[in-house]
């Protein structure tokens, strides 16, 4: 994380602290960007981790309930029928047909056996319509609207079959048509519009059940068949009890014939209970039609769970997969099931129409504000499942697009939380997995392209940028960075989608994918670049070892003056890679890097909302020019001594150019003495804001002035004091109220005492100077100094808890040269 912070006082310096970098967002034009000496911008955290302090989301009612308690009450009715069915069933066998068969007048005897033989009809083609419905959702699932229309309900779908089959009979048969359809999809596995892979197996929604009429009897259509007779067996049984209860014909009974005394009763019994069986049925069926057709309960639960148009499958098979838990188990066990479980389940099926739908389902749930937390949560405790996804990303024939693509958007949120991103980053073979998905097809460019090709591309890139985001993500983990870095050839996949062409950065019709495409890849090399310790020294290695990758950052910065954003995340990649001595001579050899930086750093012209990329610019410039004679000797030949001695009078840029004259005046050759004496021209300005105590600016320009002295003699340098409305006193009181404000080293202001030491010695060359510092006390705030001294001041640069570029003299030299100076004289 970088961050600009401010102490007690109100004084700012500059952190980089790399270990915990934060998500840059689309919306997002600037971050904080760490130069090891200056203070450079401000940034702003963002955590996608939920915290204590995090106030609560009000609790959402999952949709699904209303599909389970559906179940419920549907299981309630069927079981109660079924109860009453099996009641009937045995008071007619045992009681009637066992006791009475010879007794029984012949209508009854044959009335009873109809409604038995109806019963057992019923009674069978219920128990198998649930195993039939399921199977007839994935030939729904291909019919796509009309398919999903066709499911609506029980009743209706008997007329809508007939049609169905009325239509496959006059176009030839249904089975015929889908083998065709299945040897041209083996013969043109590209060309595969939507439609399935062609298997070694049956669909079972495609199987002929008979030889005969296959267009009849396909798996799809039983169901349908299953129903009708239920329906119609249910209302035979009515129609026959009530006319039984009605005409009451159950034949004379002879006076002192004892054998049939009770017949009448238990004819009754029977017929009653066979009328309240199959009007508990039929009741069921009405609720049925009244929750699907008049409450539209499955368009609700589908648009309340936004799973889209085709959602209506997705949430009819997990009704009936409730409904079916109801009627086999306890009555109870359907609410026991939820969406994300479902989904899960379906995920690590070897069906691609079911893995399809888990991967869709996961997916709409995962970037949906009201459920995501809750679906990441049990996607993340559910290891088998974060390893499904990870797999499925390798999938890569064209037919599994669809699938691979909802996965790598579910785990794209999925690593958007630490704890799961982790989970995700120590699966073996993770990494390669992600890397499958940075496959690129063609370059980023604007170009006369066919219509098919541009979509071709665009699911491609589609599927390279949600790669690129995960990777963004996993990249703030230090342990994850390593496995980046340590996965083969993904690092030179990443870098290759910072390449783009000259035309399509000042084009006006670039789309934003492509853009999205070059910014997320920057985003992921810079988040690696600042890894701290042996890995982000490794990394930044390897960044600036490929030839491509200063190429492509140079050429943003040529041609991206459209893309500001982009510019910021290449010059702050150059920033961090700068960190590396090795980095920093790859990046001067390549050609117009510096001159590019100082165009962007000094362009007056840009508007007032891009200043962030003048600033980002201004920052790798000090970068560059730390320890570096080369590049400092190229800013000399640049002609940019006068521009950056003028932009200390510019409030945006004064922080900036004050650390690379800074780094210009310690690190220059000394071939460039005389070049850099027009520094001495604004000691006026340094010394008005060191007095002044703007705390942004002080560090900045007591270490400018503590390097400037050295270009001026005691007699320039008094003269100067006599010109300037600065005084010897003023700056030396400035100096000592530096050293009592700041007591300890602070992280954010590390440097601040050290300059100010340096630069009382320069002062201390001048015999009244030292009459002045000692007056002020300026020897008890040195020993204090010595006591509260640590290594965070001896370092020009701080990567999190580590120091880089440490200073060749010590806080404690530097005491000790001012000591010997007071004592001395």
């Amino acid at each position: 994380m970088e961050h600009d912070s401010t102490s007690e006082d109100g004084s700012r310096s500059v952190h980089l602290q790399i270990t915990e970098l934060q998500l840059i967002s689309d919306d997002q034009s600037q971050n904080a960007v760490t130069s090891g000496s200056e203070l450079t911008g401000v940034g702003k955290k963002e955590s996608t981790d939920v915290t204590s302090s995090t106030p609560l989301s009000p609790v959402v009612r999952a949709p699904e309930k209303k599909l389970t308690l559906f179940a419920l009450r549907l299981a309630v009715l069927e079981k109660s029928a079924t109860g009453l069915g099996t009641l009937g069933f045995i008071w007619a066998t045992v009681v009637l047909l066992g006791g009475f068969a010879i007794t029984l007048d012949k209508t009854d005897f044959w009335v009873i056996t109809v409604i038995l033989l109806f019963e057992a009809t019923r009674i069978f083609s219920r128990s198998h319509e649930l195993e039939w419905q399921h199977q007839s959702i994935w030939s729904i699932t291909e019919s796509g609207i009309n398919g999903v229309r066709l499911l609506k309900s029980s009743s209706m779908s008997i007329w809508r079959a007939l049609k169905h089959i009325c239509r496959l009979s006059s176009s030839g048969s249904s089975y015929d048509k889908h083998k065709n359809e299945g040897d041209n999809r083996a013969e043109k596995p590209g060309k595969t519009n939507g439609k399935h892979l062609a298997t070694r197996r049956w669909e079972s929604s495609e199987v002929p059940i008979l030889p005969y009429a296959p267009w009849v009897f396909m798996a799809r259509n039983i169901s349908e068949i299953l129903q009708c007779l239920q329906i119609a067996a249910a209302i035979a049984c009515i129609v026959l009890s009530l006319m039984k209860l009605i005409m009451r014909n159950y034949g004379a009974i002879e006076k002192g014939d004892t054998d049939k005394r009770n017949r009448k009763a238990a004819l009754n019994i029977f017929y009653s209970l066979a009328l309240a069986e199959a009007s508990l049925f039929l009741l069921e069926k009405v609720y049925w039609l009244y929750k699907v057709f008049w409450c539209k309960i499955l368009e609700k639960v589908n648009l309340q769970s936004d799973l889209g148009p085709s959602g209506v499958v997705s949430v009819r098979r997990f009704f009936y997969d409730a409904y079916s838990k109801c009627i086999s188990g306890s009555i109870f066990d359907g609410l026991k099931m939820d969406m994300v479980s479902f989904a899960m389940e379906l995920l690590g099926s070897n069906l691609p129409d079911e893995q399809l739908m888990g991967a869709q389902i996961l997916r709409r749930f995962s970037v949906n504000e009201q459920f995501s937390d809750d679906t990441l949560q049990k996607i993340g405790m559910n290891f088998s499942t974060v390893e499904r996804l990870v797999e499925m990303l390798n999938w890569k024939h064209p037919q599994e697009v669809e699938i691979r693509k909802s996965a790598a958007e579910t785990l794209s949120k999925l690593a958007g939380k630490k704890q799961n991103s982790l989970r995700v980053a120590w699966i073996a073979g993770a990494m390669e997995s992600i890397g499958s998905l940075l496959h690129r097809t063609s370059r980023l460019e604007i170009g006369e392209r066919s219509t098919n090709v541009d979509q071709d591309n665009d699911a491609y890139w589609a599927i390279n940028n949600l790669g690129l985001l995960i990777l963004q993500k996993l990249a703030r983990d230090h342990d994850s960075c390593r496995k980046i870095g340590n996965a083969r050839d993904l690092l030179p996949k990443i870098i290759d989608f910072t390449h783009i062409e000259e035309r399509a950065l000042k084009s006006d019709n670039v789309t934003t994918v492509q853009i999205q495409i070059v910014k997320r890849s920057l985003q992921v090399i810079k988040r690696l670049a600042s890894s701290t310790g042996d890995t982000g020294k490794q990394l930044r290695k390897e960044i600036s070892e490929n030839i491509f990758t200063i190429i492509n950052i140079r050429e943003i910065l040529h041609h991206g003056q459209k893309h500001p954003k982009l510019q910021k995340l290449a010059i702050d990649i150059l920033t961090r890679l700068a960190m590396e001595d090795g980095a920093t001579q790859k990046i001067e050899r390549t050609g117009g890097i510096l001159k590019e930086l100082l165009n962007i750093f000094f362009n007056n012209g840009v508007p007032k909302e891009w200043d962030f990329v003048r600033t980002a610019a201004g920052e790798a410039l000090v970068m560059l020019a730390l320890e570096s004679k080369s590049s400092c000797h190229r800013i000399i030949k640049l002609g940019a001594l006068e521009k950056l001695v003028k932009a200390l009078e510019d409030t945006l840029l004064c922080v900036n150019a004050a650390g690379i004259l800074r780094n210009l005046c310690t690190y220059s050759p000394d071939d460039c003495f005389e070049e850099l004496r027009v520094i001495t021209v604004a000691m006026p300005r340094i010394l008005e804001v060191i007095v002044s105590k703007e705390i942004e600016l002080q560090e900045a320009m007591t270490g400018l002035a503590a390097r400037a002295f050295k270009f001026m003699t005691c007699e320039e340098s008094g003269l100067m004091f006599k010109r300037s409305e600065v005084k010897e006193q003023e700056l030396a009181m400035a100096l000592i109220d530096i050293l009592k404000k700041h007591q300890y080293p602070s992280t954010r202001i590390p440097r601040i005492r050290r300059f100010a030491i340096e630069l009382a010695t320069w002062m201390m060359r001048d015999q009244k100077n030292i009459h002045i510092f000692k007056n002020l006390g300026l020897e008890n705030e040195l020993e204090n100094v010595l006591d509260s001294t640590s290594e965070v001041e001896s370092f020009n640069i701080l990567s999190g808890p580590v120091g880089l570029s440490r200073f060749k003299s010590s806080i404690q030299s530097l005491v000790d040269t001012a000591l010997d100076l007071l004592k001395n004289k």
